[in-house]
């Protein structure tokens, strides 16, 4: 008997659906997969957002801020991380879900001090204020002979000129806003490049976006400060990226390579002005490139060259020449470029906690790229130039100690491409890769083998028939994901005891750079307060914790005594001023100056001494000026003494 419900709607009818077969549920359900990821997101910047309501830091201990936010921060970052890597594990989502965590990654990472500190953090930051305070005021450059060591910073003021028309154009007094959400700002800059760079090697943007994940919580150097470094490394990943993706072997070149070019050394040329380090380390990796098959083009390394060398024989020739000498001395010398010598040693259960959080954390970025790199063949094959430029930064470390930094920048550089191989590890092993697409301009495309890889194995236009079906990484990884995220926090977060200056140390300090004569000299045990460095081009400085440990022992015996000695000799108009704040105690504590005993017993000697008057003084500090002429009388009573015996 046939079936009463017919099969086929009447013509020009419209067709009903047969029963289990209403499209509605399944739209509702395809919609609600689509919006998915807004779940977690929203719930860790909630929880984010609470916990920053909710910070107290009038009072920090060696912990800095781990133990001082609130713990919904830790539960945000949790929610964050696991949304984030259901998010990209899963095939078929857009870009736009996986830039969107990341950014609020950031934010969580580097936005939380500038909301819940008053005052930007870092002495450096504060220094690098005070140098583009110094171009506003001067209103160009000087020489050695004017600013001592600081003319260095007029030698390479690419950064600072910046700045300073930043604050012109802004009509503000100076840069501080702008040091509190720099962190954020170069943070967020750096992504571009970092993603065209690795957009070069695959399609995949599950190891993309896992690999800037990696970046970003692996990046607790803490050079993306208010630093000519933080925009240099930006810089340098554009010229990377440019150099990969537009310069290929000199025989596919296209008609727009003039073009390329210029914009090549548009970018090369402010990291040449800017910073030391950054063009010897782009130089590096250029000549890398240009020994490899697929970007054998020599022009972006002769540019390089012939701007570093131009920029170096003119401008900065005068530290150069000064500083050739120890550069020469410290070649080879490994051993003494990674040393870190005394008042760098982390001192107290915080201080040395910290420290390895933040050891085990680059140990554990560098060991899973080690593992990526070793399991992911067809990826290390077709991304070796990546692999290639990883392993140039190491070489630095046999050059020259950069002020005890070495080690650091050298992390820092290695970074991209660490993290890379470091998010191939996390993900599953899949079969051979799909060809990059043609760009426009550059001919036929490469031959299988050549490109830049699909490493994960996505399914794209190119991929060969037959090819394996993607495979989905497994919830293993999100542990190892977590413990790398949470890691950053205490690697980044917890010195704040060193480096946070509360309002109070800030109007201190300020209120004697202000008011101290011209030509005078600011003592203090060390640079670790805010304005270190205010009006350094006509204040003198004397930091005596930064002197070598048997002149710190010769101050221990004798505190008041013998730094009256070392600073009385201070021509006239200028006065002798000594400096005491939270900032320098924090410092000296947690890197091994002085212990709590030797720091009391130096300020009570200055405190009761006759040659001392208190001058200045509040909870974050005190300011004490010599008394040039009693030491002087005490001094001469001395020496008539002596001749008598």
């Amino acid at each position: 008997m046939p079936d009463a419900t017919p099969t086929h709607a009447p013509e020009g009818a419209t067709p009903r659906p047969a029963a289990g077969d209403d499209p509605r549920p399944a739209a509702r359900g395809s919609r609600w997969s689509a919006v998915r990821p807004a779940g977690p997101l929203l719930a860790a910047a909630a929880l984010w957002a609470y916990a920053v309501r909710s910070t107290d830091v009038t009072t920090l201990d060696d912990f800095g801020l781990v133990t001082a936010v609130h713990p919904a921060f830790w539960a945000g970052l949790a929610v964050l991380t696991a949304g984030f890597w259901s998010t990209v594990r899963r095939t078929g989502r857009a870009d736009a879900w996986s830039l969107a965590y990341v950014l609020v990654l950031l934010v969580m990472e580097r936005a939380t001090q500038a909301l819940v500190y008053p005052t930007p953090l870092h002495a450096w930051a504060w220094k690098h204020d005070a140098v583009v305070g110094h171009l506003l005021t001067a209103g160009g450059l000087r020489t050695g002979d004017e600013l001592g060591d600081m003319a260095v910073y007029d030698q390479w003021p690419g950064f600072f000129a910046l700045q300073a028309a930043a604050v012109r154009l802004a009509g503000v007094e100076n840069t501080l806003t702008l040091m509190s959400w720099w962190p954020l700002i170069s943070s967020v800059l750096v992504l571009a490049p970092l993603v065209l760079v690795y957009r070069t090697f695959t399609e995949d943007r599950r190891l993309i976006w896992t690999a800037v994940w990696v970046f970003c919580v692996g990046n607790w150097v803490g050079q993306d400060y208010f630093s000519p470094q933080s925009l240099a490394l930006t810089l340098h990943l554009a010229v990377i990226a440019l150099v990969l993706r537009r310069f290929p072997a000199a025989e596919r070149r296209g008609p727009r390579q003039a073009v390329w070019t210029t914009a090549l050394i548009t970018v090369m040329v402010p990291v040449v002005l800017s910073h030391q380090l950054t063009p010897v380390v782009l130089i590096a990796s250029l000549g890398v490139l240009a020994l490899t098959r697929r970007h054998r083009d020599w022009v972006p390394l002769l540019a390089a060259v012939a701007l570093f060398a131009a920029w170096n024989l003119t401008a900065s020739l005068p530290f150069l020449s000064a500083a050739l000498p120890e550069m020469v001395a410290s070649l080879g010398d490994i051993g003494g470029n990674v040393e870190t010598g005394y008042g760098t040693t982390p001192t107290g259960t915080g201080a040395v906690a910290t420290s390895w959080a933040a050891r085990g954390l680059s140990a554990a970025v560098m060991l899973l790229a080690l593992l990526g790199a070793v399991r992911q063949r067809e990826l290390r094959r077709h991304a070796r130039p990546l692999l290639l430029l990883t392993g140039v930064p190491p070489l630095l470390i046999a050059a020259n100690d950069y002020g005890s930094e070495m080690i650091f920048r050298v992390l820092m550089f290695m970074l991209p491409g660490a993290a890379f191989f470091a998010a191939a590890a996390l993900l599953p092993r899949t079969g051979p890769p799909g060809r990059a697409p043609r760009r426009p301009g550059e001919g036929p495309a490469d031959a299988p083998g050549e490109g830049p890889a699909d490493a994960a194995g996505e399914a794209t236009a190119e991929t060969p028939a037959g090819a394996p079906a993607p495979v989905r990484p497994g919830w293993l990884p999100l542990p190892v994901l977590l413990a790398v995220t949470f890691a950053f926090v205490p690697s980044y977060m917890g010195k704040d005891r060193l480096s946070y200056f509360p309002p109070a140390e800030v109007a201190l300090v300020a209120d004697l750079v202000e008011k101290a004569p011209d030509g005078s000299l600011v003592a203090a045990p060390n640079r670790n307060y805010p304005l270190a460095y205010g009006d350094y081009w006509r204040l003198d400085h004397y930091w005596f914790l930064e002197e070598d440990r048997a002149a710190v022992d010769r101050i221990l015996r004798r505190p008041a005594r013998a730094l009256a000695s070392d600073m009385k000799d201070q021509p006239e108009p200028g006065r002798c001023y000594l400096l005491f704040t939270q900032g320098q105690r924090a410092n000296a504590e947690m890197n091994g100056q002085l212990s709590e005993a030797e720091w009391r017993r130096i300020e009570e000697s200055v405190a009761a001494s006759p040659f001392f008057e208190r001058v200045a003084g509040n909870a974050a500090g005190s300011v004490y000026e010599l008394d040039v002429e009693a030491v002087e009388a005490v001094e001469a009573a001395e020496a008539v003494e002596e001749a008598a015996r």
